[in-house]
């Protein structure tokens, strides 16, 4: 460039195009480190990051973990016979074996294990001479009639059917509790986390294959480290769909710019964008938990779309100077201001999801930041570098001279948008679409929606294996426990019990609710028994020495200092509203009942940790909204200084957040930990087009020309870069419509449209605002 233009050039400009060798050394560096960084990434996921740690119940639940093990984290393996039924040699020897091997996986709370095979699990029976009881499975093995029919009787009398045993008698639970932590056993005073990638691993290998030595013998698994671990395992799949989009991006890319040197290097620069985001997560001490390994994807898509721009830009520049240098220059020159900006809203509209306490979608909000960060110097300074040395092929160059040259009809079209008649008729229906959308959005629900785990396909392993259980057991998998709390020894004591009794018969007269379980349950049968089984005795004896009989014998129902007694509340299902309706009864039950001495915490068991996250997403979902559009508005205050201009662009993206929600309502798709960080992320991403079209339209209309035909050099230029953008964005995440994992295929479904109405908000409303709002004369001064 002429000493001149060196002189006028920005000073980023001149540091960076002055020192390319420099700053390519650098980028080359940068990226074998990070490239080494990436390998070490491994997926990282835990039970506490999935769920809102700073709740009252989950505090309540976290504070008591160790006085109620086997109401927390945990798996249930029904195994089930196909030809018989449990009381047979044949099964009995398998579910030893079994019990056996889970016995000895890592991360197993062994001592709170049951199955027919722990001594925990026990019969008790009245006699003529009192009450007898012992374990279940009593004998080693079970090899005779007699030591068959023994353990019949036994099963009978432990009051396990219908939670252990199966209602049919056809399979049985083995139920595993889990530790977050456990002692390394190389060294007893080191802990190691519990990968729960390996553990599911290693449920396969070792539990679910006994179904493969035996064909009579069937293996069902739940909870959720094994809903963690399939989510895990359909990494692979998206890695697969990271390799579609790939390939699918490219091919587009070559269609856009004619180009192949110019499309391979935007690829490359967005590759290496997503290379220094995992190196970074990993210098960071993140891993990638299933919910965060869909970043990449994101950080890829964006890189093109910014790429897109610059190579555009430098097709243009081409047309007028053979330099490629220079070409490079004037791209970056007219780009880098709304692109920095862009990406800024961007990431700063992804750290919004800091603002929801759940780690999880926390984690998930720094890798997209970071990713965004790293897309500044990837494809905004290196892209140019890189094409300043390449340039844009001479084919390419020449097409698109070609087509500077001529009219083009499709952008003569779009272009009437912004005419004096037709731009009314747009605004008029952008308020209908308004109205639509925010009729029907008020129709979606918090919460899962779907039976079994909705992060998965309802037809996938997990969920038939959790149909099976539902289907074979008394007790629901959704349960809500209650925790009451009183001083030591004072679980026993008739007002406690006589309050859980009331609370105990005000939830099962609650529509949703299917059974309810305590130590009362356990102590009104033990005093009916003690009175030779008269059901007049069924109720509480004011009789504290009957009150301590009756307790004693109900094992793990109560801490070892009968300060806390946990209240099991079998629910329906999980929704929202059965949620809600559950928890709202008890508080209104604690207000009245709770004193010094007694009181009634929610809540444990995956029932009362989802209500506690569905209470945290709901609060949170419009806070995080409104923070992300004020971040939004705010930068492009700050850009382009004019409070009509931001209408221009943040209207249409408002346009698509609330068809979103429509969206999300006739597709019955819930607003959950994997849904809501999509509305950060469309909008987020979404701003992009507007700032583009806007920018460039304010340039021509500095210059004088007239507002439609200002849109339609704009439309010449940036329009068509915006079109394949909007495009090729949605291509690449539509390809997750087609994953195994449920929740990655609602936010494909969710982005797909978000970037699309995006797209089409900024070519079709922006103009169409701009006729009203926007006066050129002002903009020439």
């Amino acid at each position: 460039m002429s000493k001149h233009h060196q002189e006028t050039a920005p000073f980023i400009e001149r540091v960076i195009f002055n020192n390319r060798l420099i700053v390519l050394l650098a980028f080359v560096l940068l990226t074998l480190f990070f490239g080494y960084q990436a390998t070490q990434v491994k997926p990282d996921a835990s039970f506490e990051k999935m769920i809102p740690v700073n709740h009252p119940y989950v505090v309540n639940m976290l504070e008591h973990q160790d006085d109620m093990p086997n109401l927390g984290n945990r798996v249930r393996i029904a195994v089930a016979i196909e030809d018989g039924d449990i009381f047979s040699t044949e099964y009995m020897e398998t579910l030893k074996r079994i019990n056996d091997e889970v016995f000895f996986l890592p991360g197993v709370d062994r001592s709170g294990m049951r199955s027919l095979w722990t001594p925990n699990v026990r019969w008790t029976a009245v006699t003529e001479f009192g009450f007898d009881g012992g374990p279940v499975a009593n004998f080693p093995s079970y090899h005779d009639e007699h030591q068959l029919e023994e353990l019949r009787e036994n099963v009978l009398r432990s009051g396990e059917i219908g939670r252990l045993v199966a209602n049919n008698f056809k399979s049985t639970i083995i139920e595993v509790p889990l530790q977050e932590s456990y002692p390394n056993p190389d060294n007893p005073s080191d802990l190691v986390r519990l990968d729960y990638g390996e553990f599911s691993r290693l449920l396969e290998e070792k539990i679910r294959s006994f179904q493969d030595e035996n064909d009579n013998i069937s293996i069902h698994i739940t909870g959720f480290a094994k809903i963690v671990g399939d989510l895990i395992e359909g990494i692979i799949g998206v890695v697969m769909f990271f390799g579609v989009a790939l390939l699918i991006t490219f091919f587009l890319l070559l269609m856009f710019t004619r180009c192949l040197k110019s499309s391979f290097i935007t690829l490359v620069c967005s590759v290496i964008a997503v290379i220094w985001q995992l190196g970074l997560l990993r210098t960071m001490g993140f891993g990638l938990d299933p919910y965060s390994i869909l970043v990449p994807f994101l950080v890829f898509a964006i890189g093109i779309s910014h790429g897109v721009q610059i190579i555009n830009a430098m097709a243009l520049e081409s047309v007028n100077t053979d330099a490629s240098l220079t070409a490079a220059r004037r791209a970056f020159r007219s780009l880098y201001i709304p692109g920095i900006v862009a990406l800024i809203s961007d990431g700063v509209g992804f750290m919004t999801l800091l603002l929801i306490e759940i780690a999880v979608i926390r984690e998930l909000g720094i890798a997209a930041s970071v990713g965004v960060a790293v897309i500044i110097l990837t494809n905004l300074i290196l892209l140019p570098i890189l094409m300043s040395y390449i340039g844009i092929s001479k084919k390419a160059i020449a097409r698109k001279r070609e087509l500077s040259e001529r009219p083009q009809k499709m952008w003569l079209t779009i272009a009437k948008f912004s005419h004096p008649s037709v731009a009314p008729i747009s605004v008029v229906l952008a308020i209908i679409a308004f109205g639509f959308g925010i009729y029907h959005g008020q129709k979606v629900q918090i919460g899962d929606l779907d039976p079994g785990a909705p992060e998965l396909r309802p037809d996938s392993r997990y969920n038939l294996d959790n149909d099976f259980i539902i289907s074979n057991y008394s007790t629901s998998s959704d349960v809500l426990v209650v925790m009451v709390k009183t001083p030591n020894e004072g679980c026993s004591m008739f007002e406690t019990m006589d309050a859980i009794d009331q609370l105990e018969w005000r939830m099962l007269n609650l529509d949703g609710v299917q059974s309810a379980v305590s130590l009362v349950t356990v102590a009104k049968q033990v005093i009916m028994g003690n009175n030779e089984g008269n059901l007049k005795w069924l109720g509480l004896s004011r009789n504290q020495d009957n009150l301590n009989t009756a307790i004693s014998r109900a094992e793990g129902m109560f801490n070892q200092d009968c300060s806390l007694a946990p209240v099991m509340i079998f629910l329906n299902d999980h929704k929202a509203d059965t949620l809600i309706r559950a928890t709202a009864e008890v508080e209104a039950f604690a207000e009245e009942y709770n004193t010094e001495d007694l009181q009634f915490l929610l809540a444990a068991g995956n029932a009362g940790i989802e209500a506690a996250t569905n209470e945290v997403i709901q609060t949170s979902q419009l806070k995080m909204l409104l923070t992300v559009y004020a971040v939004v508005i705010f930068m492009c205050l700050v850009t382009f200084r004019s409070v009509r201009a931001v209408i221009c662009i943040i209207v249409p993206l408002a346009l698509t957040s609330v068809l979103a929600n429509a969206l999300m309502a006739f597709m019955d798709i819930g607003v959950k930990v994997a849904t809501l960080p999509v509305i950060a992320l469309g909008v987020g991403i979404g701003v992009d087009y507007g700032i583009y079209i806007y920018s460039r339209l304010e340039t021509y209309l500095r210059q004088g020309l007239p507002l439609q035909e200002a849109y339609y050099e704009t439309l010449k230029t940036t329009g068509k870069a915006v079109t394949f953008t909007g495009f090729t964005l949605a291509i690449g995440v539509a390809t997750w419509i087609f994953s195994d994992i449920k929740f990655q295929a609602d936010m494909g479904i969710l982005l797909t449209f978000m970037f699309l109405w995006n797209m089409f908000g900024a070519l079709w409303l922006l103009p169409a605002l701009a006729r009203f709002l926007i006066r050129p004369d002002k903009l020439r001064k």
